[in-house]
């Protein structure tokens, strides 16, 4: 019997930009963006990077994992890396 510790993963809330109109989200992973006043979005990697782009005030959270804001940086920059 193993011993590991097994997380209890919730799925992901989705990207709160999405709309199903206009489903415009790239990207896998779950991106966490901070304003000032602390008020946290929840988005997919290319409304991250648009937001983050045309803000300069929001941080990335520390519930964003690395490959989360590595998938935000292909898509403000082009890096053309895996999604």
């Amino acid at each position: 019997m193993s011993t590991a510790h097994h997380s209890r993963k919730s799925p992901p809330p989705e990207c709160e930009l999405r709309t199903s109109e206009e489903p415009t989200c790239v990207g896998r992973e779950q991106v966490v963006l901070v304003g000032l006043d602390g008020f946290e979005r929840w988005l997919c990697p290319a409304h991250a990077a648009a937001l983050w782009l045309t803000d300069p005030t929001l941080r990335f959270s520390a519930k964003t994992r690395p490959q989360g804001i590595s998938a935000v940086m292909s898509q403000a920059f082009g890096g053309g890396g895996r999604q």
